[in-house]
């Protein structure tokens, strides 16, 4: 009986005071400056993955910075929501949905043309769309269908939305393509989910390679690598002290980054604000990956 009464205690324990809210970044972006309505103007975009979290952030701070045409790609059905609420936000019809797997390359390819069919240039194009399978392990245990999954979308998608977007932004005077790595191609992790760890190493990679490839052909590629992000699916896994005292002992800054912290650093990368930065990636994770002894105070 004590047993039981013991283990049920250590589940429904309260999560005990911090002196910073771990999952408190919305705090934080409220006090972020008003977007620049000039900052787009004249860029025609597609974001894959735009229907939640940085891909929905990133559309509607898009719409903010004055881009002037969007196609948001997703597999999830909701984004045909998303558009309409840009556009009511925006007060014009500034974007639109396209429903297609990244991973297809047929899909990918009527996915670019009709992006310019409806908006005629592509000038950004942001490489979002990504999965983590719910069994991916390490590599004794992660199933094959788990592994050829991941690829698929997290590397494969990637590489089609640059075999199809390039071309367009050849035809349309160049741009920036911005991708989405992550904190773990840079750092191993005893939480292990190696599958999705190999594919955002692989983004890493060939972002580098491409970056070169197009330098005189004023096309940019560079990368993000985001660090753990306040979401609820994040809420609910770090659901006790101790898996949360695992994770901010190694965070400078006690907190988990928001969505639309992520969003910032593509606007800036798709605008001319940052002209001669390719090949190049920015790691936006609070410090993590800078840390080797971080402060006691939690």
């Amino acid at each position: 009986m004590k047993s039981t009464f013991s283990l049920l205690k250590r589940n429904f324990t309260s999560l005990k005071q911090r002196s910073i809210d771990p999952f408190g970044g919305d705090k934080v972006v409220k006090n972020h400056p008003l977007p620049n309505p000039q900052r787009l103007v004249n860029k025609y975009a597609l974001i894959t993955g735009g229907t939640n979290g940085v891909g929905k952030e990133t559309s509607i701070l898009f719409a903010q910075s004055g881009v002037e045409g969007l196609t948001i790609v997703d597999w999830n059905k909701k984004g045909q929501d998303v558009a309409e609420e840009i556009n009511h936000l925006a007060k014009r019809k500034v974007a639109q949905f396209i429903h297609a797997d990244v991973s297809s390359d047929k899909q990918m390819e009527r996915t670019f043309t009709e992006h310019m069919q409806r908006f005629g240039k592509l000038n950004v194009l942001f490489n979002n769309a990504g999965i983590l399978a719910a069994n991916d392990d390490g590599p004794c245990n992660t199933p094959d269908e788990d592994y050829e999954k991941t690829m698929n979308v997290n590397v494969k998608g990637v590489f089609l939305c640059h075999k199809y977007g390039i071309p367009e932004m050849l035809k349309s005077g160049g741009g920036s393509i911005i991708n989405v790595a992550s904190i773990v191609a840079l750092v191993g992790s005893a939480a292990a989910q190696v599958v999705y760890t190999a594919s955002k190493g692989a983004v890493l990679a060939m972002s580098r390679e491409i970056a070169i490839m197009y330098a005189k052909d004023n096309i940019r590629v560079n990368t993000i690598n985001p660090g753990p992000l306040s979401t609820e699916l994040l809420k609910n896994f770090l659901n006790t002290d101790a898996k949360l005292d695992r994770r901010l002992i190694h965070n400078p800054i006690g907190r988990f980054g928001h969505p639309k912290e992520i969003a910032q650093v593509v606007a800036f990368l798709a605008s001319d604000e940052s002209s001669l930065l390719t090949g190049t990636q920015i790691t936006a994770d609070g410090g993590i990956t800078a840390a080797y002894v971080t402060p006691e105070k939690i």
